[in-house]
């Protein structure tokens, strides 16, 4: 198909060119040779008349046409020469009528113009008159030679024009057809070697698509094209082994359901037994405690005078041990209680819960002398009262008790937006007092962990604990910020009613709950 391409393309600019040459040939050099002969053969018209003029008038003036005419016929033979240089027979014809109209004044012309003398015409003589007349008419049998080879090469023009013409068209035949047939011949070679090939492949991909997923790609046809079919052949496997990768999967992904529902029924089991100890510790467990706590008060009260100072500390140890159980299950019972009993969701502000929390503290807080500062207005949330009760109570109550001995404690309650929840705040509660160790931030939230002896700060190690469960059960996190120094900053997350509550008024006032 290129060797076509490229073979017509320089025979049809052959042929063109040559097409083109012989049209210039004709229009720009015959037929204007043609109008310059009949210019060169005017001037010598025109030279005729003016001798013949002023041999009659014997008046300068009529020797104007034969000067007129020498100038003409010298532009006019110029011309023409240019015109036909690469014509033999033309450019013998010019010069044989040049050499003529030379030998015309030679012989008649200027031997006439010589012998008049002016202001004195006179009769050419029949003789002389005879010469020119004979000389002229060879010149005029010359130029008419001349234009009749000037007619014969514009016919000859006309008719290679012609022939060229014809050459061309067949020519250009000649190659659309060779292209329709080129075009009709790689068609059926497209055909044979694309078309089908890529057809199946298109009926190979119709089906693995369609979920025949064994179905193989066959790889056939141009390189390009098996290279597509070797992709897509290589993504059917792929596809397969992960369709049974998947399928292996969901056959795990079953059985692990299935246990998932054994579990479930077992952790509803769990719950079911939970809440039956919660039952027996609240009732059954804490009734023989206060029975031991009190009998030991009674034997103090009747025998406290019979006892020695040792027997009546371990009265003491024995009561203060029943009355610190009694406190070790009523936070236990409160812990497994959060989320499963008393959830009582209602809309409220923040404020009231601090408030509550504030009033339950106010003796410690009082005895202590410690200043709290709180923002004037705190959001609304959705939550559990008690519990949300309980948080800030917790939290509160830490800051109060693991103060620094030396200076009063001084808590500041801060609530922000939180810049990775939307909708939620974020608020801190930051004391002076002893501080947590960096590498205890996660610790001090696992029940039953404490890091001070029970002698220097008493507790159950339950508290943070149970704020966390609460703070989560409500949406949010908490966490203790370690970067803050000179004492302990608790941050937790809470979601508020409407996702966006404005902004909190950041003036705190102090209240000193002394």
């Amino acid at each position: 198909m290129v060797l076509i391409v490229v073979v017509g393309t320089v025979v049809g600019a052959r042929v063109q060119e040559r097409t083109t040459d012989l049209t210039d040939q004709l229009t720009d050099r015959i037929q204007p040779a043609r109008t310059e002969a009949y210019r060169l053969q005017a001037a010598l018209v025109n030279q005729e008349t003016g001798v013949r003029g002023y041999a009659i008038a014997a008046d300068r003036q009529f020797l104007t046409p034969y000067e007129q005419g020498r100038k003409d016929e010298a532009r006019a033979a110029a011309r023409l020469r240019t015109l036909i240089g690469d014509q033999p027979v033309l450019l013998a014809d010019l010069q044989k009528v040049q050499r003529q109209a030379a030998e015309w004044r030679r012989v008649y012309a200027t031997p006439l113009v010589d012998g008049v003398t002016p202001g004195e015409p006179r009769t050419v003589d029949q003789t002389t008159a005879g010469r020119g007349k004979k000389v002229f008419d060879a010149m005029r049998a010359g130029w008419n030679q001349q234009n009749r080879d000037l007619a014969d090469a514009v016919e000859d023009g006309k008719a290679d024009l012609a022939d060229a013409r014809t050459l061309r068209n067949l020519t250009f035949g000649v190659m659309v057809a060779a292209f329709l047939l080129a075009g009709a011949a790689l068609a059926i070679v497209v055909r044979l070697l694309v078309a089908r090939p890529l057809q199946r492949l298109r009926e190979a991909s119709r089906k693995v698509a369609g979920g025949e997923f064994e179905h193989s790609i066959p790889a056939e046809g141009p390189a390009d094209l098996t290279a597509v079919a070797r992709d897509v052949e290589d993504m059917r496997q792929r596809i397969v082994a992960e369709l049974d990768a998947s399928q292996r999967q969901q056959g795990v992904l079953s059985r692990q359901a299935a246990d998932l529902d054994e579990q479930a029924v077992e952790l509803r089991r769990s719950n079911a037994d939970l809440e039956q100890f919660a039952y027996v510790a609240s009732h059954d467990l804490q009734e023989p405690l206060r029975k031991v706590a009190s009998f030991c008060q009674l034997l103090e009260k009747r025998y406290g005078d019979q006892l020695d100072d040792r027997g009546l500390q371990y009265i003491d140890f024995a009561v203060d041990g029943a009355k610190r159980m009694q406190v070790l299950i009523n936070d236990l019972l409160t812990f497994s209680r959060v989320g499963r009993v008393n959830d009582a969701a209602v809309e409220c502000g923040l404020d009231e819960f601090l408030s509550k929390a504030l009033t339950n503290l106010d003796t410690v807080v009082t005895e202590t002398g410690a200043q709290v500062e709180r923002p004037e207005e705190l959001p609304r949330v959705v939550g559990d009262p008690t519990l949300l009760v309980m948080l800030w109570q917790n939290l509160l109550g830490n800051a109060v008790k693991f103060r620094d001995p030396d200076r009063a404690p001084r808590i500041r309650i801060t609530c922000d937006e939180d810049p990775d929840t939307p909708g939620a705040r974020r608020f801190c509660v930051t004391d002076n007092g002893i501080g947590i160790p960096q590498e205890f931030a996660e610790k001090v939230f696992v029940i039953f962990q404490r890091l001070h002896s029970r002698d220097s700060y008493g507790g159950t190690g339950i508290g943070l604990a149970l704020c966390k469960k609460i703070v989560e059960h409500h949406g949010g996190r908490i966490w203790i910020d370690t970067a803050h120094t000179g004492g302990t900053r608790f941050c937790f997350t809470l979601p508020c009613v409407g996702g966006d509550t404005g902004d909190i008024d950041s003036r705190t006032e102090e209240k000193a709950l002394a």
